[in-house]
């Protein structure tokens, strides 16, 4: 309600929407934060807990991975649902640290309650949050980093082990690590320079129950849970010649509805030849360029596969679009969208195998070659859900190389760098002055969490040990690789035990935490209208 010049009430806002602003906004939302943090918090380090998730269908989720989790839980609270959204960017920026930035974000927040009750501006707070977002980036690139050899894949397995040491897939690391290695090493392409490893589009991970984990392995092609068409055609064919459609072998129907009107008996006959010619013309284009596979996204008709069948040709309808084009980065073919525009050079001749194998009770076919960039990673285990959360951790892995293959630095896992950039930070505030120093200082105090989190999960002393890990970063500046070992809760060299991650996914973590945090900070009002009750408030009763 606004008064204006003679006092009358205007209304500006419509009936029945709600409106909260100043201060009381601000303190829900730091409050929505912590609460996203609390529930992630016992999901960090070796130590983690798993949550169980249910989910209206009753389908069930054990993970302890940020962004699953959070995934899976529905919130009201809007400040709450961009909290959300941070795991889900962390997630597939590099892949790893999901955990990690929800617990910053809220100890960031939480950390800036103080300077609002003592009515410290926002905007200074922001101010001073991002200049010590840039300052530690800058400290973490060249400071507290240190380069990998990304030829050497025992470099590479140590980082990958670090990322893994977290997960319930830890148990199998070896396995994990190898799989992880030669997969992205399969996809990875090197155009005019510049290093593309394409996860999403040309690793597909193949999940099979039953079996043990240790029958998992790395595929270089393609897997398709597919069969062929008629039990004619052959099984097994060596350096074959493919083709890729993605169109019917079928007659078509026509556009708009058509009806047709039959006086004589051999009109029917004629129609149905005219279908016959259709799809023999078809199949005469496909089999003049002598292919042994046929691919293709759509339908095949019986007539069609009779045609081809004697041509001695095998082939598998109804692929997903995103399985043909791996096929096409296996074998070479370009995918055709007529037969009428197969070219000789449209064929693939790159793979050196097909086969169709029967594991349990399922037909899979494997197009594979040696010399592909594109590759599927199959996983064997005893339930489902046991091969949906390997299956997670594996994207982890496969993201982590990834991330330092792309960009070749590494920092100190265990909170580590949390703790030297703390450090720093304090050092740095000392200098400062003006009232932007404190809520500078607060962003060191809120990078403790990740030590502190550590050592909670696995039972430590907290006050104790974090005392003496900033005792030991305070002592010299050499000890910056000191953390917390999250097994045991003592303090570590990383060096030591070999934890590191990589650069990226640490930056990404802090960006992300810090920038999300200045966005909930600049909030000062919500006004939510209320939906109009029409038929959506009554609950019917179904009858049985």
């Amino acid at each position: 309600m606004m008064r204006g010049a003679g006092q009358s009430p205007i209304i500006v806002l419509s009936q029945g929407t709600k409106r909260e602003s100043g201060h009381q906004v601000q303190v829900g939302n730091i409050n929505a934060c912590k609460t996203i943090a609390d529930v992630i918090r016992t999901s960090l380090g070796p130590r983690a807990m798993l949550k169980m998730l249910m989910d209206p269908m009753g389908g069930i989720v054990m993970t302890n991975d940020g962004n699953a989790i959070l995934r899976e839980i529905t919130v009201k609270h809007p400040a709450a649902k961009s909290m959300i959204e941070i795991a889900r960017t962390q997630d597939e920026e590099t892949g790893d640290g999901t955990t990690s930035v929800i617990i910053l974000a809220g100890e960031v927040m939480a950390h800036a309650q103080t300077y609002l009750e003592q009515k410290t501006h926002p905007t200074l707070i922001i101010q001073a949050y991002r200049q010590a977002l840039e300052d530690m980036i800058k400290w973490a690139e060249n400071k507290f980093s240190r380069p990998v050899d990304i030829t050497d894949d025992n470099e590479i397995a140590k980082v990958v082990k670090s990322c893994l040491g977290t997960k319930m897939i830890s148990h199998w690391m070896d396995l994990a690590v190898n799989i992880s290695i030669e997969a992205v090493k399969t996809i990875r392409v090197e155009k005019g320079g510049h290093r593309e490893i394409d996860i999403k589009r040309y690793c597909r991970i193949e999940k099979i129950p039953g079996g043990r984990i240790e029958d998992s392995q790395v595929v270089k092609g393609v897997v398709l849970n597919k069969d062929i068409l008629h039990a004619k055609m052959r099984r097994r064919i060596e350096n074959p010649r493919i083709v890729l459609l993605d169109c019917n072998l079928e007659y078509k129907k026509g556009e708009s509805q058509t009806s047709l009107e039959i006086m004589r008996e051999e009109d029917i006959s004629a129609i149905l030849e005219q279908e016959e010619h259709a799809i023999r013309k078809q199949c005469d284009e496909i089999i003049a360029l002598k292919p042994d596979l046929v691919f293709t996204e759509k339908g095949i008709s019986d007539l069609a596969q009779h045609f081809l069948l004697k041509a001695g040709i095998t082939c598998l309808r109804r692929l997903k679009k995103t399985d043909n084009n791996r096929l096409s980065r296996v074998c070479g073919a370009r995918i055709a969208h007529d037969t009428s525009d197969l070219r000789e050079e449209d064929v693939g001749t790159q793979a050196q195998l097909f086969e169709v194998i029967k594991i349990a009770d399922e037909y899979y076919t494997y197009v594979t070659s040696e010399t592909t960039t594109a590759c599927t990673v199959v996983l064997r285990g005893p339930s489902k859900d046991v091969i949906n959360e390997v299956e997670r951790n594996l994207q982890d892995s496969l993201h982590v190389v990834r991330n330092v293959m792309i960009n070749p630095k590494l920092v100190p896992g265990g909170g580590a760098l949390e703790m030297a950039l703390s450090r720093e930070i304090e050092e740095q505030g000392a200098k400062m002055d003006g009232v932007k120093k404190w809520p500078y200082k607060a962003i060191g105090l809120a990078l403790e969490v990740i030590p502190r989190t550590l050592i909670q999960n696995c039972g430590g002393s907290t006050i104790r040990r974090m005392t003496e890990l900033r005792a030991v970063h305070a002592q010299d500046a050499k000890n910056w690789t000191f953390g917390v070992d999250g097994t045991t809760g003592d303090l570590v060299d990383m060096n030591k035990l070999e934890i590191w991650d990589p650069l990226a996914v640490r930056i990404q973590v802090l960006k992300t935490a810090i920038e999300t945090s200045v966005m909930l900070l600049r909030i000062d009002d919500i006004v939510s209208g209320t939906k109009k009750a029409v038929g959506g408030e009554k609950q019917e009763v179904m009858p049985h």
